[in-house]
């Protein structure tokens, strides 16, 4: 419980307003009846260096060489139409970011991340000043001539829905709408796109690859994907925790099962998953927890999966029958015969994952004989925040690479 507690004081510290920015409570402009976008501020060259040698840094708890920024960056929150494919496609509007470099440029690379789990609502890209892990983005790409944009998820942000942890499809359609809307801004704004990348950490890596396999789908052509902590496999995954715990792995992977229980209830439509699969002492303690319940103090978080979750569920058999079971079992972004190069990026100390679970999708396609997608270690040492904090300068290094010149 101790670490879950400095880890949920660190987050709100780390996530906390830093002033140093050019904020602005501009009114929301309407391109279409579907998009509006709000600028909300620029990050000029000192805050992005101070992102990257100090903020980041604190976050990660390790020190990480980025490449100097060059340009400002102004930063828009969207609001656009999408739907929900888990239920027959109605309609919803949701919320991201945009990130356009000022550099006067009139063509650029994009690309859009899809960022990790977090505990708040407004943890998210549309809200940088609570999210670092796409002020890092921003500063990396941004200060780099990139055009960042990235989805809040439906149920984030400032979407009425509740949140759609995991559920990968609605996850994957924020994703696509967002790239749609942003495509009709930059047009607004008189920039073309070069290049498109996608990238995205931990929940956000798995969300990469469901995004990756609907873009290809669609016929439209991505020029690289990264991944940093990718759970691609929602089966592994669970059982790992439940039948085979590690004695690294953190507390707070109880929040997972609880995000993903109530998720599936709301957006699969199956009332009372989640009661069924929480003890009774604990069920509204959970429930509080995935409606992001303001007055819950973090410190009474759930962080014992034998208390969280009912005993039937530790047993293998019956957890694959199960309800949860057969839609977490669905997760798996991976089985596809990827045709975009991929480079995925794993922990050797990852709290949240094991190796074998991070390579499961480079080892899938592997075994077909697809070349496509690679993997790397970001070393002995990384945790999943590391993993994180070394993959996005290598995407960089990459994808520069790989961009028209």
């Amino acid at each position: 419980m101790k670490k879950l507690i400095y880890f949920i004081l660190s987050l709100n510290i780390l996530i906390g307003f830093n002033k140093l920015w050019a904020q602005s409570n501009a009114a929301f402009v309407s391109i279409t009846p579907s998009i509006r976008y709000q600028y909300i501020g620029t990050y000029d060259i000192n805050r992005l260096n101070n992102i990257q040698n100090i903020e980041v840094p604190e976050a990660i708890e390790k020190k990480v060489d980025y490449t100097a920024p060059k340009n400002a960056v102004k930063l828009y929150r969207v609001e656009y139409s999408s739907v929900i494919p888990e239920q027959n496609n109605r309609p919803t509007i949701a919320s991201g970011l945009i990130a356009i470099p000022a550099t006067g440029a009139k063509a650029m690379p994009l690309v859009s991340y899809q960022h990790g789990t977090v505990f708040g609502k407004d943890w998210v890209p549309s809200f940088p000043e609570k999210s670092f892990e796409t002020r890092l983005m921003i500063a990396q790409f941004g200060g780099q001539g990139y055009v960042v944009i990235g989805a809040d998820y439906f149920g984030m942000g400032t979407s009425k829905e509740k949140d759609s942890y995991i559920v990968v499809n609605s996850q994957a359609q924020a994703s696509f709408d967002m790239y749609e809307a942003a495509k009709v801004i930059l047009n607004k704004e008189g920039i073309s796109v070069t290049d498109f990348f996608i990238s995205g950490w931990s929940q956000g890596a798995v969300i990469t690859m469901a995004f990756l396999e609907k873009l290809e789908a669609s016929g439209i052509k991505v020029k690289a994907a990264g991944t940093a902590a990718a759970q691609c496999d929602g089966y592994v995954m669970t059982n790992g925790f439940l039948q085979h715990p590690r004695k690294i792995d953190a507390p707070w992977v109880t929040t997972m099962f609880i995000l993903t229980a109530f998720s599936f209830e709301e957006y699969y439509q199956i009332p009372g998953l989640a009661k069924g699969f929480f003890t009774e002492e604990q069920y509204e303690l959970a429930k509080r927890v995935y409606m992001k319940d303001a007055t819950l103090d973090y410190k009474d978080y759930p962080a014992d999966l034998h208390k969280l979750i009912r005993p039937e569920y530790f047993d293998p058999v019956y957890f694959k029958q199960s309800a949860y079971g057969k839609l977490v079992s669905e997760m798996h972004p991976y089985r596809w015969m990827i045709q975009t190069p991929v480079h995925m990026y794993y922990g050797d100390v990852d709290e949240c994952l094991t190796i074998g679970l991070a390579r499961l999708p480079y080892d899938y396609q592997k075994a077909m004989g697809n070349n496509n997608v690679e993997v790397f270690s970001a070393g002995a040492d990384a945790t999943h925040r590391i993993t994180y904090g070394r993959a996005v300068p290598e995407w960089k290094k990459w994808f520069n690479s790989l961009s028209t010149k």
